[in-house]
């Protein structure tokens, strides 16, 4: 089991390179001790405001002020109902907040909430910022996002990367609908090593999920946080970006698979490939048979009695009929009753599994040879603009990453190259202006 202090954490987040204003806002709450480990958990969160500047900060500010603190104060209930109470709470202050003011109109914020237990990882969500669990070279997007495209794509059965739809239209949002449905996933199972990051959509909308795997993998939070806000701007930055790395137990494990590989989506390729006769059966077990044999009973027992008063010798197989539909309609509610007691007994917070989306993000020399690219590309724009960076610190760090790489050491020749290309980035930062053209990078 993981210990409460075993784990490692960052967070950044950057208004970007379009935007005047951040409305993201986050929440780090770690379990200050193993109590609070055991009963709460740790309660990490990323909100993404919408509506105007003042609007979408307020909503998202308050979706942090109050989703980790809700869910704490009812984390005793269990992680689903906590997390959907929390969610609900907060939909309900943000949207009340909307309707006391003209200005406020169309408030709202997505909210992606990760809380580590001890039995695994919960996730609440709404709206299309996303949360990732890394793992062996695999980095799997455990949230579906609440957008027209994967609505659209969720409907005709196809991945989301095959239709040509605007992404950032969302359809789900806390706080500009009285109520809300809210995605509750877990425990999802930790291991030594696991990495989970959540993001608003400026990180995910520029800076694919293969480099963002691999980045995490080879960097420590704190040092992976910066490098993926840094991309994003790089990338073009027109939305703000906020990041939380969490690594839990240690070092990522070794990866076995290869860079090249395709993006798998298990929800809509899977779970869409069912047979009829399976769907049959899942709609056949939503039949509430136990009171439709009642009322069969019930009726049966009336047109018997009927039969009876008019001596027919039909009524004597009515009565019989309608006390066999009553007993079995009886021991079938019993049997009901029984197994949702002791679902609630013994499994009181099981729910599906699903990861929405698997990539391939291995160290390997492909993704360093990419990497490298994208900062000799770097420097060159540096120098051509004549804006100042450590050189010696970025030679020193690109030095050791090539010896690396010729013993075929990949992660520590890709950190490496991580590092000195954070030199340069850090420099990029200091000096770009807004609304200044930069080409794409990566």
């Amino acid at each position: 089991m993981i210990g409460f202090n075993e784990i490692e954490y960052a967070s950044h987040t950057d208004v970007g390179v379009r935007r005047s204003h951040n409305q993201d806002n986050h929440a780090l709450m770690p379990a200050a001790d193993d109590e609070h480990w055991r009963q709460i958990g740790h309660v990490f969160l990323v909100a993404d405001g919408m509506g105007g500047h003042a609007v979408g900060e307020l909503a998202a500010k308050i979706a942090v002020d109050n989703i980790p603190h809700i869910f704490s104060k009812y984390a005793q209930d269990g992680a689903i109902s906590a997390l959907r109470r929390a969610f609900t709470d907060a939909n309900n202050i943000i949207h009340t907040r909307g309707q006391q003011n003209r200005e406020f109109k169309g408030m709202g914020t997505t909210g992606t909430a990760l809380v580590l237990r001890p039995e695994g990882a919960w996730v609440g969500h709404v709206g299309d910022s996303r949360a990732y669990r890394i793992r062996g070279g695999v980095i799997e997007q455990l949230t579906f996002d609440h957008s027209y495209l994967w609505e659209m794509a969720r409907k005709q059965r196809k991945n989301p990367d095959e239709l040509d739809i605007q992404s950032n239209i969302i359809s789900r949002s806390l706080g500009s609908l009285p109520g809300v449905e809210v995605d509750v996933e877990g425990p999802h199972p930790i291991e030594r090593g696991d990495i989970f990051l959540l993001c608003s959509d400026g990180l995910s909308g520029q800076v694919n999920d293969r480099v963002i795997g691999a980045v995490v993998t080879a960097l420590s939070p704190a040092e992976a946080v910066r490098f993926l806000v840094h991309m994003a701007n790089l990338q073009g930055g027109p939305d703000n970006t906020t990041v939380i790395v969490v690594r839990v137990g240690g070092e990522p494990k070794s990866e076995t698979t290869d860079s090249m590989a395709e993006v798998v989506f298990p929800a809509s390729d899977s779970n869409a490939s069912g047979t009829r006769l399976g769907l049959v059966a899942q709609q056949l077990t939503r039949v509430p048979w136990a009171f439709l044999l009642l009322a069969l009973g019930i009726a049966s027992a009336i047109l018997a009695t009927i039969l009876a008063s008019l001596q027919s010798n039909i009524g004597l197989y009515a009565f019989i009929f309608a006390g066999l539909s009553l007993l079995a309609g009886i021991v079938s509610l019993m049997i009901q009753n029984y197994r949702e007691t002791q679902k609630l007994v013994t499994e009181p917070e099981e729910l599906p599994l699903h990861v929405y989306r698997q990539t391939p993000c291995p160290l390997d020399a492909s993704m360093y040879e990419k990497l490298l690219d994208a900062a000799k590309t770097l420097e060159q724009t540096l120098k051509e603009k004549n804006w100042e960076y450590d050189a010696k610190a970025y030679q020193e760090q690109s030095k050791q990453a090539a010896q690396h790489l010729q013993n075929r050491q990949y992660r520590e020749a890709f950190r490496d190259q991580c590092l000195a290309m954070l030199v340069l980035m850090d420099a990029v930062h200091a000096y770009r202006g807004k609304n200044e053209d930069f080409k794409p990078i990566w």
